[in-house]
């Protein structure tokens, strides 16, 4: 096997590049790791506490994700700053079907849990410092790759300077924007909902009693995810609103107290009554995918191969099962001492992930679909779905399983990959 400066290179430390890099020190502490970040990055510059800040931004983590993270040994220090979601509660405005699930249903804690994007990041970096396996160039950027025979040559700029490095394998991880995507030649396919998702935090007369809220609305679905203290119901809710191009205008220009009556008027009195709403942030909403999200000694995980929309808060954890679908093959290989890059390698995780990947798209973007569409038989259809699911305790756990993220599967798939010359 040839010589390589690194083993895996992951363009982007975001959640998704520094969850994988934190995996692939746990499974395969042999395995050298290099993280090419373009924000910096300083271990001087970590605080020793914590503030939550009102205005953070936050994740759902489904409840698979969070055994992710304890396998991973990082649970215990995302509990203090996370809130669990004990129960959902799902309806379509203006109709009378409703549909309740609860973690005591499924014999859990916690359906999943809400936990800021920052102290999530600074949890990584923490338990990251201490594996030497593992090297950070911050701030940096892939700029140029070339395939080689078993591996691929990057050219990373870095303050300035252009230097190369060569690895087995290229993780893209760096978001759906990023444009390295493009540049290596992927092709991704788009499904434009003409929606935005407006990203805030709210206050709300009454406590969220750790229940998360799904409303369809005829100008489209909007969630609240409780927040705040994971010992005591607050009255703190993450707001995820999706309005049209011309909607979120209005919105945006509107005063605080407007914004609170205009999402009044949408989400009803269950939460009480909204008297606060924080900074807000907006973005497009597409469904991006890429089908072949593999090529020899390159592979996409996270926004950079899937971008779902925001409805079911099924992105990120589908992005974390990938990662360890990703890690379980990548394994399987080093124990074989297979080249990690290898192609048969890497489309032994595309084909082992490529079910949870299908079903996950195809249940956010059914959603939207079926809620999104107005007519009063689709909308007694809605009522009638959302009516049998509460009254059908087995259709209600499966539901709420893949909520979860429970249905997927990481076992190897029938045919995993074997050394050169046997067949493969």
């Amino acid at each position: 096997m040839a010589e390589f400066d690194t083993d895996i290179l992951i363009a982007g430390g975001g959640l998704a590049g520094a969850t994988l890099a934190l995996a692939l020190s746990r499974a395969l502490p042999e395995c050298r790791t290099t993280v090419v970040e373009s924000f910096p990055l300083s271990p001087d510059a970590l605080p020793d506490t914590y503030q939550p800040s009102y205005d953070a931004r936050s994740t759902a983590l489904a409840w698979a994700s969070r055994n992710i993270y304890e396998a991973l040994g990082l649970w215990p220090d995302l509990a203090p700053y996370a809130t669990p979601i004990q129960r959902i509660h799902v309806s379509d405005r203006g109709r009378f079907g409703a549909t309740r699930m609860s973690c005591d249903e499924q014999g859990v804690p916690a359906l999943g849990y809400v936990v800021d994007n920052r102290w999530m990041g600074l949890s990584l970096m923490r338990a990251l410092l201490g594996e030497s396996a593992v090297q950070w160039r911050a701030p940096a950027e892939v700029v140029d790759v070339t395939p080689m025979t078993e591996g691929v040559s990057v050219v990373v700029s870095e303050g300035g300077e252009q230097t190369s490095m060569t690895a087995q394998c290229l993780v893209v991880a760096d978001g759906g924007r990023s444009g390295l995507r493009e540049k290596l030649g992927f092709n991704p396919d788009h499904t434009h909902y003409d929606q935005h998702a407006l990203i805030a935090n709210v206050s709300t007369a009454n406590p969220h009693e750790f229940r998360a809220y799904e409303r369809f609305t005829d100008t489209g679905p909007m969630a609240l995810l409780p927040r705040g203290n994971p010992q005591r119901a607050g009255h703190e809710s993450a707001l995820v609103w999706t309005l049209s191009g011309d909607d979120l205008e209005e919105v945006l220009a509107a005063s605080d107290e407007e914004k609170c009556r205009r999402l009044q008027a949408r989400f009803g009195w269950r939460l009480g009554r909204f008297n606060r709403i924080g900074e807000c942030s907006h973005y497009p909403l597409t469904l991006t995918t890429v089908a072949e999200s593999v090529r020899p000694g390159i592979v996409l995980v996270g926004n950079a191969a899937h971008t779902l929309h925001p409805v079911a808060g099924q992105g990120f954890n589908l992005a974390l099962r990938g990662l360890m679908t990703l890690v379980d093959q990548l394994r399987i290989a080093s124990d074989k001492g297979i080249p990690l890059g290898r192609l048969d390698v890497l489309q032994a995780y595309q084909l082992t992930h490529r079910e949870d990947w299908q079903q996950t798209v195809r249940l956010s973007d059914s959603l939207i679909q079926i809620f999104g569409a107005e007519s009063s038989l689709l909308g007694a259809a809605r009522d009638a779905g959302l009516v049998g699911l509460d009254l059908m305790p087995g259709a209600r756990r499966w539901f709420a399983r893949r909520a979860m993220g429970l249905a997927a599967k990481r076992t190897a798939p029938l045919k995993s990959v074997e050394p050169e010359g046997t067949g493969t």
